[in-house]
Order: C-alpha cells, then sequence, then structure tokens
C-alpha cells in the first residue's frame, strides 16, 4: 500500500498525532520498524509513524516467546493488516539469558535488550548493505508512554544503546491521551487492556521457565473465559492470586464456576494455595516483591530514547 495514510482512515489527525508525527519525521530515517504487542500505545505509534513516512515503509514486528500470551500474535496480525502496515513476528531467547531467567529487578532490562538486538539484526534495517548504525538505517520505535515516568521500567534503560526512539514518551502523551487518539481514530484496539509479557506475574527472586509461564498462561485464559479481562494470575510459588478489575472483583467472587476453577487450578495448575485478590488488578503490583535489584534507573528527559537515561515500556512489543 502506498501513500501516508492509514488503511480505513477518516478522521482529521488529533493536534496530537501531528506532533509524534514530526517527532518521527525528526529522526532522520524515511523507515520505520515499530515494536508491536498489538496493544493501543504501539498500535498509535504504527499509525503516527505510517501517517509520517507512509505505510509501505513502515513494519510492524511482534516478538515471540514464552513470555508472550498466547493468542497474541493472532491478534496483533489482524490489527497490524487493519492498520495497513506490513507485519511480521521474530522470535527471541530471553529466557536463555541467566540474567532474564534469574528474575531480579532488572529483568525487563535483559528482555528488552534481547528484542532489541533482534530487531537491530533484521534486513528491513539496513540499506545497501550498510553497518546497523548508519544514518540510512530504519529507525527503531517502541510505545513508551509518559504515564511510564516515576515508575520502576528497568526494561526502559536498553533503548538507548540501541537507539530505539519512544516517541509518546518523548512528546509527553499518557495512556489516557493514547487511547483518546485511537477513539478518534476508530483504531479496534482502543479499549484493549494493558498487555504485559507473563513474566511479570512472578514475584523477583523466583526463577522463570517456560514452563511455569504455561501454567500462568492457561491460568489467566481459564479465569477469562468466565467473562473477566483484564486478569493477572500472580504467582508466589506454591500461592497464587488472581486478580480482575477492582470493581469486577465481587462478580468474580460470586461467580458459580469460580469454586471448581480454584480446586482445577490447584489440583491441575500446581498451587496449593489459590485466591482472589481482594484488591483487584493493579499495575505493577509484583514490584513489592522487589530483591536485589541495585540502583533504581535513572529518571529520563523526554527525549524519548538515545542515551543511557532513556528507558522502554513494560510490555508493548511483548
Amino acid at each position: 500500500m502506498s501513500g501516508h495514510g492509514v488503511k480505513g482512515e477518516t478522521a482529521a489527525a488529533p493536534p496530537t498525532l501531528d506532533r509524534l508525527k514530526a517527532r518521527i519525521r525528526g529522526y532522520g530515517s524515511g523507515r520505520a520498524v515499530v515494536a508491536f504487542s498489538g496493544g493501543v500505545d504501539s498500535a498509535v505509534v504504527v499509525v503516527a509513524a505510517a501517517r509520517a513516512l507512509g505505510t509501505e515503509h513502515v513494519t510492524a514486528v511482534t516478538a515471540v516467546s514464552s513470555s508472550f500470551p498466547a493468542g497474541e500474535v493472532g491478534a496483533a496480525r489482524a490489527v497490524a493488516s487493519a492498520l495497513g502496515v506490513f507485519h511480521r513476528t521474530v522470535d527471541t531467547h530471553e529466557l536463555e539469558r541467566e540474567a532474564y531467567a534469574r528474575n531480579d529487578g532488572m529483568r525487563c532490562f535483559h528482555c528488552k535488550t534481547e528484542l532489541y538486538a533482534t530487531l537491530r539484526r533484521l534486513p528491513e534495517l539496513l540499506r545497501d548493505g550498510a553497518a546497523p548504525h548508519a544514518a540510512g538505517d530504519a529507525v527503531i520505535l517502541a510505545g513508551a508512554n509518559a504515564d511510564d515516568e516515576g515508575d520502576f521500567r528497568p526494561g526502559l534503560l536498553a533503548a538507548g544503546p540501541h537507539g530505539v526512539r519512544n516517541p509518546l514518551l518523548a512528546e509527553g502523551v499518557g495512556k489516557a491521551e493514547v487511547r483518546a487518539i485511537a477513539r478518534h481514530l476508530g483504531l479496534p484496539v482502543a479499549e484493549k487492556p494493558a498487555l504485559a509479557c507473563l513474566s511479570s506475574r512472578v514475584a523477583f527472586g523466583i526463577r522463570i521457565t517456560p514452563e511455569l509461564l504455561a501454567r500462568i498462561d492457561g491460568a489467566e485464559r481459564a479465569v477469562r473465559r468466565l467473562g473477566f479481562d483484564p486478569v493477572r494470575v500472580r504467582h508466589f510459588g506454591e500461592r497464587m492470586t488472581i486478580e480482575v478489575e477492582p470493581a469486577s472483583v465481587e462478580r468474580l467472587l460470586a461467580h458459580p464456576s469460580l469454586p471448581a476453577l480454584l480446586q482445577e487450578l490447584r489440583v491441575g495448575g500446581g498451587w496449593s494455595d489459590v485466591d482472589v485478590d481482594p484488591e483487584g488488578y493493579r499495575p505493577g503490583s509484583m514490584n513489592a516483591t522487589l530483591v536485589n535489584v541495585g540502583p533504581a534507573p535513572a529518571r529520563r528527559s523526554r527525549t524519548g530514547g538515545g542515551g543511557p537515561a532513556h528507558q522502554e515500556a513494560d510490555g508493548e512489543g511483548r
């Protein structure tokens, strides 16, 4: 598809989207690769890049590994198709990194390092055999937004060394404004719940394995089948808790299928203690289990990447 529009677009660009387009053009590359989870943040970045550079110059890339929830690859592919850009997947191997698998406070840094190194090796990033960091390369874009500032996001530290740019963060665009842009443009993911990798469900200090992540993924899908989303299954070893939206906790507790589900998770899931968290879903709640994290990441200025003080997001692209 040619031109500078997104497939099916009818809505005029909000001023914030114009700023994002200008920011992306200012990176100085005529092509972009977007770390694309299929969520609303990375979808808005794809739209901005497509309008700034043309859909034929944008590739949405979804990284696939044991930490990516089952079923999300197909959803990401469908969103990319709706946006009119080329989509591809890459395999990443963060669980093979001991620094990741041991699950300390810098786990996300090692995950993003694996992701960005993989994206840097993509053929789409090279022009006429140029070196990976040559000026003619495609820019790598990711979906960190302004709300990520002030939280513990060690994964963001991996952006600068790999030249990854975060236009939402650079322009001070938070989650509410991202969703407002998505609604204005009629994007299919405007109301999609936040997505984070499955490893974010595991208490820090407990080793990450493919088998553990598969157990967590299966448990979350079982709760979703009861009609709840978002869902987080938090793993504390022998104990597991289920988080749903705070307003939905009472509905889950009263659900007639809950007792059977809890028993299934105890017997088949391998947890001896399974409960519904009465406080409900709280993004970042596992940060309370941080151990041996070392110094906290430095706060970032809003340039959106390209230096040791710049970070990436908590699940966009993962």
